[in-house]
């Protein structure tokens, strides 16, 4: 019985740590979040917005849901409705700066 209230323990502490760990934004470094606003600024901004505000034709980037990165990665990869494929254009890791960039978000959003 003992060993059953260990592991029911066990199993929950993993769980509540499961969740927090799910709770919590992550984390980028600085210089990729700064990489990726310099390729937003370069390449987002006619339709997401000047540093993500007011849209004129893509989605308010500030809205996007920060758990779909591999929707936003998909997304900017082949492109989607009016969205171009940027695949010839960003390499993955370039990619990979505008998700931070987007989840990390401009200061003052």
């Amino acid at each position: 019985m003992k060993a059953l209230t260990v592991a029911a323990s066990l199993g929950l502490a993993l769980a509540c740590v499961g969740v927090a760990a799910q709770d919590r934004a992550p984390q980028f470094p600085a210089e990729q979040i700064k990489k990726g606003a310099a390729l937003f600024a370069r390449n987002c901004v006619t339709c997401h917005g000047t540093r993500m505000r007011n849209p004129q034709g893509g989605i308010d980037l500030r809205t996007f849901p920060r758990d779909a990165r591999a929707r936003f990665v998909d997304s900017v990869t082949y492109g989607k409705r009016n969205m171009p494929s940027w695949d010839d254009v960003l390499k993955p890791d370039d990619v990979e700066a505008l998700w931070a960039y987007v989840v990390a978000g401009e200061p003052g959003n």
